[in-house]
């Protein structure tokens, strides 16, 4: 007997070439899929589906012959689904193509009895080969005298539903507007061979906050190698999909040749030349293949000329009318940072966050950006905003976001990217003594981790008592004097300080990129009591998994893709995609006559050895 005439089996005995008919079908589908099915299914009380499946169902389509379906249906199998069940569950669906893989074959006949000459007075012998569900019998008939009685399998007849799609014509109306906003934020300051920068991390911070109130997914990362920029770069590009906004923000050290943009890694040798960096003009091809809505550079670092480089990278772009870039200074120029003992702004970010929310055409903004850059006495004449567009429509980054059909490994990548942007849940820690301990997390950027304790709960009998974290990942290389510190400023973080409780000890974690398992240490009570002179200690093993980026393995080695190779071809200058005339140069070159007397800014550059 099939399968399928069993309406009380259980949906894990399917056959698999049944299940992988079924899955297809369900993947595939968009308002009728598995997400619909799960809904469903969810409203079942005698079945549980949690949003969490749900999310483990959706990130199966990032692996290797992954499918979301396959997973949720081996769920609800393994609480007893039966295939009658799932048959209901895709009726209230409407899914008639999921529905025809679970319905029992009729009679197939493969083999027709065909037409013989025989001699009259002679036997005749005649075939036919049918298959069905159950026994197949035969009824033989001579014209319409039947030929021997027998039991004849009466086959019901299937009727179909037919919809026709009646085309209405209409005028079209351009309203600009995307299906995703997506950003990716980089600042190197921390290098271990080039002078260090401190206008980064400011700028990439308030850059993030403001992007994020025109709803972009932003990553906002600090000090990279140069094989985490380019894992980060390959996540960023997984987010982008037809009609998508993507937005790229560096800064950072830099130099351009033949036209070229290079982003210096925090561990480029010294010199550098083009095989240590990422060439943005290899990421936008990259970005053109994902047919993207729009397409933003802005780039916060010198364009000066490397002379220890004279690779001539051969990046063939295509012709788009959607390419920004807003260079944060002209070329073999550089670019400003102000030189003072606190955290400031460079001057590109100082005047484009005045700006940056405003209703406006990218184009316009960068332009009213220029201008405020050039009415700034102590860069005049040192640092002009260079604006290069191929734009032919209004788009804008406060668009509205009008989602796409998305395939579901779009989907799971879009669910994987904002899981490693969840900050870990608040722990309350509970000690043997009686000491309750809470512990909460603040994510300061996408890579950097603030942990901050506090006592909850403790005996009279105790005069005072601290927990502290110990034993960390080596991974993280944190230095221990700037651990549990009564102020964040003593940690190294100075951008939180107004948003988080006071009365707590804090750590802050950089870099968890590097970290490959998942984040435990220690956590250490030290109590003093009123009849005892020595601290009395207790020790907690806490584990918080994979916190923000960490999730995303941007420590793995690095892939051979298109973004590197495409660095390291030469080729004639005058072929540099930087020559288009597609490009329009609206900011002139700084006049030398508008030098200032007093300078007090250091600058974003390499100093070539």
């Amino acid at each position: 007997m099939s399968d399928l005439n069993d309406n009380s089996l259980n949906i894990n005995f399917l056959k698999e070439s049944i299940l992988k008919r079924l899955c297809e079908s369900l993947d595939k589908a968009n308002n009728k899929g598995w997400r619909k099915l799960g809904e469903i299914v969810k409203s079942d009380k005698r079945f549980k589906v949690s949003l969490d499946d749900m999310d483990m169902c959706s990130l199966r389509a990032l692996e290797a012959d992954g499918s979301p379906s396959r997973s949720l249906l081996k769920l609800i199998g393994d609480q007893g689904c039966m295939v009658g069940e799932l048959v209901e569950f895709l009726k209230i669906m409407g899914h008639t193509d999921a529905l025809q893989c679970l319905k029992p074959p009729g009679i197939q006949i493969l083999v027709q009895p065909q037409s013989v000459a025989v001699i009259a007075g002679h036997n005749l012998r005649l075939s036919c080969y049918a298959v069905g569900a159950s026994h197949v019998q035969f009824q033989w008939f001579k014209k319409t005298e039947e030929v021997c009685r027998c039991f004849i399998l009466q086959v019901n007849n299937m009727t179909f539903s037919h919809s026709h799609e009646l085309y209405n014509p209409s005028v079209n109306v351009f309203l600009p507007s995307a299906t995703d906003k997506v950003a990716l934020l980089i600042g190197n300051l921390t290098y271990r061979n080039h002078p260090q920068l401190k206008a980064p991390m400011v700028d990439v911070y308030d850059l993030t906050n403001l992007l994020r109130q025109l709803n972009f997914k932003v990553v906002s990362l600090l000090d990279l190698t140069e094989s985490e920029m380019r894992n980060a770069v390959e996540e960023f590009l997984s987010l982008l999909h037809k009609g998508v906004y993507g937005l790229l923000y560096y800064a950072g050290h830099g130099y351009e040749n033949f036209g070229n943009s290079f982003m210096v890694p925090v561990d480029a040798p010294n010199p550098y030349r083009s095989g240590n960096c990422l060439c943005v003009q290899s990421i936008l091809k990259l970005m053109q293949e994902k047919e993207t809505g729009l397409n933003v550079f802005l780039l916060d670092m010198c364009r000066k000329r490397n002379v220890h480089d004279d690779a001539m990278p051969n990046v063939v772009l295509k012709v788009t009318a959607n390419i920004v870039f807003g260079y944060a200074t002209c070329q073999d120029a550089e670019a400003f940072e102000l030189s003072s003992s606190g955290f400031t702004n460079g001057v590109f970010i100082k005047f484009l966050k005045e700006r940056l929310l405003e209703d406006e055409k990218i184009t316009v903004l960068l332009d009213r950006v220029a201008e405020d850059m050039g009415q700034f006495d102590p860069t005049k004449g040192k640092q002009a905003l260079e604006i290069r567009s191929s734009l032919s429509e209004r788009r804008s980054l406060t668009d509205p976001i009008r989602p796409g059909d998305y395939s579901d490994a779009a989907e799971a990548q879009n669910l994987l990217w904002s899981k490693a942007h969840e900050l870990p849940e608040s722990k309350l820690l509970d000690f043997e003594c009686g000491v309750q301990i809470k512990m909460d997390f603040a994510a300061e950027f996408s890579n950097v981790l603030v942990i901050y304790t506090s006592i909850v709960k403790k005996s009279e009998e105790m005069l005072s008592c601290q927990a502290h974290i110990t034993d960390l990942p080596l991974d993280l290389d944190v230095d221990p004097k700037l651990m549990n510190k009564e102020t964040l400023e003593e940690t190294g973080s100075f951008l939180l300080s107004g948003s988080l409780p006071h009365h707590c000890l804090y750590t802050r974690l950089s870099s968890l990129q590097k970290l490959k398992e998942e984040l435990a240490f220690t956590v250490c009570l030290q109590v003093q009591f009123n009849s005892l002179d020595e601290l009395v200690q207790w020790n907690m093993d806490v584990s918080i998994g994979k916190p923000l980026t960490a999730k995303l393995d941007l420590n793995r080695p690095t892939r051979k893709n298109s973004c590197q190779l495409t660095c390291l071809i030469p080729h004639s200058p005058s072929t540099s995609p930087s020559h288009s005339p597609a490009f329009k140069l609206t900011s002139p070159p700084p006049s030398a006559s508008d030098t200032p007397h007093i300078l007090l800014w250091t600058f974003h550059h390499e100093t070539f050895c």
